[in-house]
């Protein structure tokens, strides 16, 4: 098990800060560790009662800045069962 990238904790601390609700985030360098794409699973109940595509623009705008310097992001969310 390796240990998070710079830009997986950078990534995962914002997404923390702005779903203290979340009860799993798990984020993923896809680039081969240089941070240009990132894979994030995010289970949260701000999601609750919202439409996929409500979702990930919830999660977009959290990373607003961090997409930035990003060549791409897969978003992946879902609500506690």
């Amino acid at each position: 098990f390796a240990s998070q990238t710079d830009g997986e904790a950078r990534v995962t601390r914002v997404l923390r800060e702005k779903f203290p609700r979340a009860s799993a985030i798990k984020v993923v360098d896809i680039s081969g560790g240089c941070g240009a794409m990132y894979e994030i699973h995010i289970e949260s109940e701000d999601f609750r009662e919202k439409r996929t595509v409500q979702q990930h623009q919830m999660v977009n705008q959290a990373l607003r800045e961090e997409i930035k310097s990003m060549h791409g992001l897969r978003i992946f969310t879902s609500t506690p069962r």
